[in-house]
Formats: C-alpha cells, structure tokens, sequence
C-alpha cells in the first residue's frame, strides 16, 4: 500500500508539472486601459509642469504659442498612426528597431539601438529621475538649493527602484504606471479646473491682443516646434511593448488615439490655466511654472503641486524604464547587443537583465548631473530615426506588399511626418550651428566600428570573452534564452 501510494503522488506531481506553462517568453499582461497609461503616463512628465516658457520664448506671443502646442499634438498624433500601422503589421516589440531592420536591413537598426542604449534612453531616464529628486529634497532645504550628492543618491535610489520593480514583474510595473499616471491626471485636473474657475470669474486679460508681438520667422517657428515636441515625447512608447499587448490589433491603435488626443487637450488647457494668473513676460521669469501657479492660486495648499510633480515625474522614469528594457531585449535577441540581455528570467517572465543593464547605465549618467545639453544635442538625433522609421513604411508599402496591413493610413500622413522630419533634424543645425551636432553625427558613426567588429564579423576572440560572463551572469540571474521566437 506504501508503494502504490508513492507511485500515485508521484503521477500527481508528474501531471501538475505537465500542466506548468513550459514556454520562457514575455507574456501578455498589458490591456488597453494600461496601454493608455503608458502613452499618457510616458508624455506627461515633468517638462509641462516647469518649462513651457521654451515655447513661449520662441513665439513670444499667448496666442501663437498655445496654437504651437496643439499643432505639436496633431504631429505626434499622425506620428503615432503612422507607428499604429507599423506595429500591427511587424507585431514586434522594441519599438523602431524592428521597422528599421524589415525595411532596411541590420545596420540602421544596429544605429538606433547603439544611439537608443547607450545615450538617449538611459541619459532621459537619469534627468526625469534627477528632476524627481530635486522636487522631493526642495521642501527639506528651504531657502537654499539642496546639496547635489543629496539630488544624485536620491536619483540613484529611485532608478534602482524603478529597475526592480520591473524587473520582478511585467504586471506589477504596469500596476505602478497605472497609480502614477493616476496621480500626474489629479494634480492636472487641478490646474485645469483652477484655471478654469479663474476664466470664469473674468481673469482673462492675458488673452487680450494675444498675437501681437509675435515672432514669424521660420528659426523660431522650428525652435518652437522642437520645444513642443519635445514635451509631448514618449507618443511612440506603446510600440516598445507590442508582444505584450493584449489584442494589439485593437489596443494599439485605441491607446494611440484616445491618449494622445487626451495629452494635447491637457497641455492646452494647462497652458491657459497658466496665462489665466501670470502675464507672458511672468511666466518666462518663473523658474517652474507650475509651482508659481501653486503659490498664487492654491495657498495655503501649495504643498499640493511639488509633491504630485514628484509623482508624475517618476511615473514618467517609470514608463521610460518599461519600454527602454523592451529594445534592448529585442537588441539582444537580434544578436546586435550581449546575448544575455535577451534573456528571460525564468521565475518571473520578465526581461530582466535587459532593465537591469537600462539601470546602471542611467545610473552611470547620474554622475555629472548636467546632461540636458547633451540629450538636448541628441534630439535632432531621435527626430533623424523617426523620420528614417515612417520613411521605412512608405517602403515598405512598395517592397513588402505580402505583410497584412490591419491598419493601413493614407499614404499623405506618413509622407507629410517625413517631410516635417527633415525640416525638425535641419532646423536646429541651420538656425544655431553648433560642434556638438558634428560631436553626435560621429558618435552614431562609430556605432559602425561596434557593428562590424561583434556582430557582422564575429570575431573569436570577443566570443571568448563573452561566452563565460554569458554563463556566470545566467546562473547568478536565473534567466534563460527565450524558447521562441514571435510570429
């Protein structure tokens, strides 16, 4: 009897293993509201709550430059169409790298990922990160600029917090964007709805004559557009994670056209909330907008607006540490980063040594704690991949006929979005040429040396190398190549 009940439980435990899912790959934990979240969550950062006096600057004017704000959002809008398309035609993740590779091959896609991964994701993930620290030390040294060691440690605290959140669960990520997204919407349905209330009781003087003295020349009009569109970055993120959309077919392209739309109308109201208390010439002396717009309008509350920017930005670090993880992991399993960062862990199906190497970089950049005029100097850089991406959907309309197109917008959008490209990656070179653009345009270059040298070439030596980290690193992590590949 002792026997036979031995042989039974042990049949149990064979037929529960059996029934464990025996597949490593990212699952799909994402619906349409957290999708909308992500969008949402992604753009709205700390940029519309301290500095839209960079638009304002360039157009010098309330009326131009609130219509500037909702032309921003009509492009990021017809960018994210063009990048609906393209997401349910190559249901890939990691956003441009994949449209780059199907329409022109390894190397523009190795380029981006080499920009992507070592520079503009890690280096924005530190400045949001950064921001988040100074909002929160700023209450504890009143009167004077909290200590910079302070802002970096605290940074650092928050980015690896950020890291092992998502590195333990895609869900519990997702549940953290979700809260935060919720808490940035609450402190701008307050702006709004004061500012409202104030136009209502007749504080609209700032409205009057709002053209006059307004700037016409293309250099300010393009300085001003790349403000903008600077604040509504982060429209393309949902592409970053398409294998772990629910329903992408459906999802993708409701998340792109309810969040943004819903971003614009905010950024819009926001900025007539702020006209409504401050003058033009005001708002471009503030150091932080928003804050200003606390200390007229909600005291003795105040309080209320440093603490939920705090949130926003974080959530924001969130969102860009969700979906940066997601490109290096595809980076990885292309074969054009480190193989171990397309691992998966094999207890909590996550990309983990892909978000825990986004991490350290963005640590790293922590450091010197100025970078803005280095991500500042690769924006043009980010503009030269999205133009190069919706350029690659017009090929592929003529070259890859056979993929199924759910989507499929009309031809003028992509083109129209390729056009203001070009015009947005030459229009801060030609108004206000600097070295640094060279500086740039070489460092992308040398991605080229990187390409040829690990993964065109292969050399032996570097796979040596490699091969025994490769190992250490999975057992320490417990992780394991994903079983196969996306359909």
């Amino acid at each position: 009897m002792g026997d036979t009940g031995l042989r039974k439980r042990r049949e149990d435990e064979k037929s529960v293993q059996s029934q464990e899912p025996k597949t490593t790959t990212l699952q799909k934990e994402l619906g349409l509201i957290s999708g909308i979240c992500i969008i949402v969550g992604t753009i709205i950062g700390s940029g519309i709550f301290i500095s839209p006096k960079s638009v304002l600057s360039n157009t010098e004017a309330v009326g131009p430059c609130l219509i500037m704000w909702a032309v921003c959002g009509v492009l990021a809008m017809l960018g994210a169409l063009c990048f609906a398309e393209l997401g349910t035609m190559i249901t890939k993740s990691g956003g441009e790298y994949p449209y780059l590779m199907e329409a022109y091959g390894p190397v523009p896609a190795y380029l981006f990922s080499w920009v992507s991964l070592m520079v503009m994701k890690p280096s924005s993930f530190a400045i949001i990160s950064l921001s988040f620290s100074e909002y929160v030390c700023t209450p504890f040294y009143v009167g004077c600029k909290p200590p910079g060691i302070v802002v970096k440690c605290l940074a650092a605290a928050a980015i690896l917090f950020i890291t092992m959140v998502n590195s333990l669960s895609v869900r519990l990520g997702s549940y953290v964007q979700n809260i935060f997204t919720a808490a940035k919407l609450v402190i701008v349905a307050i702006i709004i709805i004061s500012g409202l209330v104030l136009l209502a009781q007749g504080n609209t003087k700032n409205f009057d004559n709002s053209f006059e003295g307004a700037q016409l020349s293309v250099g300010a009009i393009s300085l001003a557009f790349y403000n903008g569109l600077w604040a509504y970055d982060g429209w393309n993120q949902l592409n970053y994670i398409t294998e772990e959309l629910r329903n992408p077919y459906r999802n993708l392209p409701l998340a792109i056209i309810i969040g943004i739309p819903l971003v614009t109308v905010c950024y819009i109201l926001i900025n007539v909330s702020y006209f409504t208390v401050m003058t033009a010439t005001e708002l471009l002396q503030s150091q932080a907008v928003a804050v200003t717009f606390g200390d007229r309008v909600l005291y003795p509350a105040s309080w209320v607006v440093p603490l939920f920017v705090a949130f926003s930005t974080i959530g924001a670090a969130n969102g860009s540490c969700f979906t940066a993880g997601r490109l290096i992991y595809v980076a990885g399993r292309e074969g054009h980063m480190l193989k171990v960062l397309s691992y998966i862990s094999v207890k909590r199906l996550t990309p983990a040594p892909a978000i825990i190497f986004h991490g350290i970089i963005a640590t790293i950049y922590i450091i010197p704690g100025d970078i803005n005029s280095l991500v500042n100097y690769f924006s043009f850089a980010a503009w030269l991949f999205y133009g190069l991406t919706i350029l690659g959907l017009i090929v592929m309309r003529f070259t890859r006929k056979e993929l199924e197109r759910p989507i499929k917008v009309p031809i003028v959008i992509p083109v129209l979005v390729t056009f203001i490209s070009v015009f947005l990656i030459l229009a801060p070179i030609i108004s206000k040429p600097a070295w640094e653009y060279l500086y740039c345009v070489l460092f992308i270059l040398s991605g080229l040396i990187f390409y040829f040298l690990f993964v065109h070439y292969k050399f032996g030596w570097a796979q040596k190398i490699s091969k025994p980290i490769t190992m250490y690193l999975q057992m320490l992590m417990e992780v394991v190549p994903p079983e196969e590949d996306p359909e």
